[in-house]
């Protein structure tokens, strides 16, 4: 049976919903608007981008107290009226979100209410990478960038409008596993240190970032490692890129003076920082940008540190050619 053309699909609902619905054709107009600027490092860019509509996300409370409290906007008997969405496989609902920072971007959330983790959903989200290859699939752990920690979403937008999809192909990568069509390793030379995967294997790239999440540490009162992914399909290949996190917010995250009002999540880690304040947005240099990665990102000697885990465990399977490659951790 041929599969359905979920990319054809969805840009029919972008249409759609930009006729019917009032809030997403004026934020969409004013996104295209958008005040930009470029912080450049060797011969790729970091994009900033002035989007006051984000400061609903940028200044979100994911306490426990304060997301029990409030309904949930992923649901459906809490969404406008206006808000349609493509089916996937019976299992999530593809959705035009209103508040963009993408030319194009969706939100990709499960049909029932269940915590946003991405144990058991890797596979998903590769093979919606593969339905809908204009896009870069996100996906921001609980406690680092998430706004619906209590329900499960994937984000899309764009491939071509995060800078990380361009230039991360034709970076130095330092090889933790390859062959002759597969590449598992990591870099230090992007902004912030990131692990990085191609194949043309759903298999082995699910099984990698397995084995990369459950060497991360889960810390106490938290469901898994603080991590964000990105994922993409291009040329009969998937790529992923994966930043495992040390905190949610920056120590400059405030409103004083000398503060900035932003939290890094994916889209940040790979290239574009929509900034909802003016003031942030013009004052933020390419030192501000490096001190915030530094306080939520691992350094590089812990990403180097895991990689040799990591490069020591799939050596070990290699060798003992075990059954049960990436589904349990390493003791």
């Amino acid at each position: 049976m041929m599969r359905r053309n979920y990319n054809e699909e969805v840009t029919h609902l972008l249409k759609r919903q930009f006729y019917e619905w009032d809030t997403v054709r004026d934020n969409y107009n004013r996104l295209s608007q958008a005040d930009i600027r470029k912080i450049q490092k060797y011969n790729f860019d970091l994009v900033l981008q002035y989007n006051p509509e984000r400061i609903h996300s940028a200044i979100v409370n994911i306490d426990l107290k304060t997301i029990s409290q409030r309904p949930c906007f992923l649901c459906n008997e809490y969404q406008p009226s206006e808000q349609q969405a493509v089916i996937w496989e019976g299992r999530y609902k593809i959705q035009v979100n209103p508040y963009p920072i993408f030319k194009r971007h969706l939100t990709i959330s499960t049909l029932e209410h269940t915590n946003q983790r991405i144990e058991g959903r890797i596979g998903d989200m590769m093979q919606i990478a593969k339905d809908l290859q204009d896009y870069v699939i996100l996906y921001n752990g609980p406690q680092c960038g998430a706004s619906a920690p209590d329900h499960m979403h994937f984000q899309a937008g764009l491939r071509e409008d995060l800078p990380i999809c361009n230039v991360l192909p034709r970076l130095t990568i330092l090889i933790i596993y390859s062959n002759y069509r597969d590449c598992f390793g990591y870099n230090v030379n992007w902004f912030c240190p990131v692990f990085f995967i191609s194949t043309p294997n759903l298999k082995n790239g699910e099984e990698w970032l397995s084995d990369l999440i459950n060497w991360l540490p889960v810390h106490e009162g938290q469901t898994e490692p603080m991590i964000n992914i990105l994922c993409w399909y291009k040329n009969e290949t998937w790529y992923v890129a994966a930043f495992p996190r040390s905190n949610h917010r920056p120590s400059c995250y405030g409103c004083s003076d000398g503060q900035f009002i932003i939290s890094p999540a994916a889209a940040e880690l790979g290239g574009l920082w929509p900034i909802a304040r003016e003031k942030d947005f013009k004052k933020i240099t390419f030192h501000d940008v490096e001190c915030i990665l530094s306080d939520v990102c691992l350094s590089i000697k812990e990403i180097g540190d895991i990689a040799r885990n990591l490069r020591d465990l799939l050596t070990y399977y290699s060798l003992n050619k075990t059954t049960n490659y990436g589904t349990s951790s390493p003791s």
